[in-house]
């Protein structure tokens, strides 16, 4: 394994861990009462996963553009999302760990109301200290409180979807590169196809839904119970749509190949 494809595999797992510990904001927004600030604190992460994904993709693309063969790329491809799986499936115990430390996170910041106290705080010997404290198992309370039956399963469904669209959103262009290579430039800009489609049903169908029961549960509308279930099974789903993106990283480098002969 080269260096390059080392430090795609860590940006990618960096990635596919932030996203999956984005569930956990909205817990912490209605614990806390503070869903805004909790968004704005959790954007600073969103910064270093947007960065990440900003490398990735050259560093990619440089890479199978130097190694054309698609034949031999694919098994590449499939670390790749394998690391995503992972990463995913690590994010979803780190949870419980991240969930408390960001909630300490936003009530430090609704007192002191600035980011670099709270950085500075974090490496305290307290701060350190109480991370230390914050590392435990997920309660096997939580656990045996989940409840299948009780989640909107059309929403699970389009979550899974949305996440394996967007798992191969930035690796199917790629790879639709090097089957065609005439139409390799053509090819990499049209990873909105995929990534379009996903951000266009999550934010018409998912982000609403969320945003909606997060309120209702600000308003002792919803359960806690209630909310900690539909995110434990945006959890779920985030996995098993990560994982399912192993079917559909190839359909979906054909498609882009046929869209960009049409255009």
């Amino acid at each position: 394994m080269t260096t390059q494809i080392a430090i795609v595999l860590l940006l990618n797992f960096v990635i596919t861990l932030i996203g999956t510990l984005a569930y956990a904001v909205r817990l912490v927004g209605v614990k806390t009462g503070r869903v805004a600030v909790s968004f704005a604190l959790f954007n600073i992460l969103a910064l270093a996963s947007r960065t990440a994904n900003t490398l990735q993709v050259p560093l990619l693309t440089k890479y199978v553009e130097r190694n054309p063969y698609s034949e031999t790329l694919i098994g590449l491809f499939n670390l790749i999302i394998l690391t995503a799986v992972i990463a995913s499936i690590v994010g979803a115990f780190m949870i419980p760990f991240f969930q408390r430390i960001f909630h300490k996170a936003v009530e430090a910041f609704s007192v002191n109301r600035s980011v670099s106290k709270l950085v500075l705080h974090s490496f305290s010997k307290s701060g350190v200290r109480y991370i230390k404290e914050s590392i435990k198992k997920p309660s096997k309370l939580n656990i045996g409180t989940f409840n299948l039956r009780k989640l909107p399963l059309k929403l699970m469904l389009l979550n899974t979807i949305c996440v394996a669209l967007l798992t191969v959103g930035a690796l199917a262009p790629i790879y639709a590169g090097s089957i065609e290579p005439a139409l390799r430039a053509t090819c990499i800009t049209l990873s909105a196809i995929l990534n379009g489609l996903a951000i266009i049903v999550m934010a018409i169908f998912i982000d609403p839904y969320l945003s909606i029961m997060t309120d209702d549960v600000i308003d002792d509308k919803c359960s806690i119970a209630e909310f900690n279930n539909c995110v434990a099974g945006m959890v779920l789903t985030k996995v098993i749509g990560t994982a399912l993106a192993f079917p559909v990283l190839v359909p979906s480098a054909y498609l882009i190949v046929l869209v960009a002969k049409m255009i």
